[in-house]
């Protein structure tokens, strides 16, 4: 399918927000992004926006997530994460809800 331009607009009102956590829980029929900011110091988070969007939405979304972030590697070198171990016990994904 041919890739096709999409004017976006918008609203002169619509703020930026900052997270920099998430939690993402799914159902058979979406998947729901929790948009964080935790409070450095604290164990406070603000809830900053709610994001649903259905599982081929999610799974187009990882496509190109994967893809913009090798493009971001190449340009400016590798991201350093966590070690597995770390990131499993971390409080960003709730595995499911019904």
């Amino acid at each position: 399918m041919a890739a096709r331009e999409i004017q976006v607009q918008i609203p002169p009102d619509l703020d930026p927000v900052y997270s920099n956590r998430i939690q993402i829980a799914y159902k058979e029929d979406e998947f729901t992004f929790l948009f964080l900011h935790e409070i450095p110091g604290t164990n406070q988070a603000r809830a900053k926006a709610i994001v649903s969007i259905t599982p081929k939405h999610a799974k187009n979304l990882l496509a190109v997530l994967t893809k913009s972030m090798g493009e971001f590697e190449d340009k400016f070198g590798e991201i350093k994460t966590p070690a597995p171990e770390s990131r499993e016990n971390s409080n960003v994904t709730i595995r499911g809800y019904s």
